[in-house]
């Protein structure tokens, strides 16, 4: 049996504890709302979201976090305290590759907690139309997923856009199979998007060999038709699940575990450096022998980690390609400064699409 006298004693702590982080979290607020009013003396364009500042922060929690709660999870509640302050600065509106429901949403959310306006838009290209256009403070957008590449019509958006990469966020990606029934033996269709089917194709070939797969929008898009038609499931995600009620009947069913997205954060303004960064580049040379070889000189001269490289046809002659990098660190760290002074002699296009904090948990 448990001892009574030591339970009450340690919900008498805790309840003193709430009261002391509820009055702290409390005074955190009004400092943020402080902080609102000497921005907005200070000028009439303000910037209330600070991509570098928030990495600064979380940072310094992991780093003194001593459990016994994960840091991912300790993460997660100073996210949302984040979010809270700074909605009561601005409110931001996030647009974001929709529908309702989706991984990108769930991007979102993570990087921005749920104090945020989130706007869903059928197309990448639209989500950048609406930052460009000012209607979203930010949009974010998929780039790649550690199982089937990168999305190329991000990529090729940057060609154009004037946006900057403000950030970048990692999910983890479970999938599930969903549906109105009970069984997998009902299972005629499965609908989702086609990087989901291309991620579970092991899965689907073991357990449901010979059902139709059909590709759809999003898997968001899969749920919504799946909740109004019998022997259908969809791949998904749990927020799916919950918006359109349908029963997990397998779940996790992607066939890598470590399944990742990585997404990316689109913005109006540079991000200053935060200790920790990246830096995305948009490169094209003349197609001649040694040519990359060449522009690949001045990364490795300056002693930079290139963590990516991706071609992709510049839409500007036939055969002709621009490359997208990711590099670590800052433009405006000294080895990053230089390496770039060089790549423009070299380089018959350069264009930086943004330095940015690196993703955290």
């Amino acid at each position: 049996m448990p001892n009574g006298k030591q339970i009450a004693a340690l919900r008498e702590r805790i309840d003193a504890l709430d009261e002391q982080i509820q009055v702290l979290i409390s005074e955190r607020a009004n400092c943020a709302k402080q902080v609102a009013e000497v921005k907005l003396g200070a000028g009439e364009d303000t910037v209330f979201f600070r991509p570098e500042r928030e990495a600064q922060v979380l940072r310094a929690i992991a780093g003194r976090n001593n459990g016994p709660l994960p840091d991912e999870e300790m993460l997660r509640l100073f996210r949302e305290i984040m979010s809270a302050c700074l909605a009561l600065e601005k409110k931001l509106s996030i647009a974001f590759l929709g529908p309702v429901g989706t991984f990108t949403q769930a991007a979102a959310l993570k990087h921005f907690g749920h104090s945020v306006h989130t706007v869903p838009l059928d197309a990448i290209d639209e989500v950048f139309r609406e930052v460009e256009s000012r209607a979203a403070d930010y949009g974010i957008v998929p780039v790649e997923n550690s199982t089937e590449g990168v999305v190329n019509h991000t990529l090729d958006m940057f060609q154009q856009s004037s946006l900057y990469i403000c950030g970048e966020v990692e999910l983890r990606i479970h999938h599930h199979l969903l549906s109105r029934d009970s069984g997998l033996e009902k299972i005629r269709r499965v609908y989702a998007h086609q990087q989901a089917l291309a991620q579970c194709r092991e899965w689907l070939d073991t357990k449901l060999p010979g059902v139709e797969r059909i590709g759809v929008g999003s898997n968001a898009e899969a749920a919504r038709l799946v909740r109004d038609e019998a022997g259908a499931a969809a791949i998904a995600g749990d927020a799916a699940a919950d918006m359109y009620e349908l029963r997990v009947i397998a779940g996790n069913i992607e066939d890598e575990p470590d399944n990742t997205t990585r997404f990316l954060v689109i913005g109006r303004q540079a991000v200053a450096p935060s200790g920790n960064d990246k830096t995305s580049l948009l490169v094209s040379v003349v197609n001649r022998p040694g040519a990359l070889n060449h522009l690949l000189e001045p990364i490795s001269r300056n002693g930079i980690s290139m963590t990516r490289i991706e071609s992709r046809p510049s839409r500007r002659g036939m055969w002709d390609y621009v490359f997208y990098i990711d590099l670590e660190g800052h433009r405006e760290d000294r080895s990053v400064s230089a390496a770039l002074g060089e790549l423009e002699q070299v380089a018959s296009f350069i264009k930086v699409l943004g330095s940015y904090p690196k993703a955290m948990l």
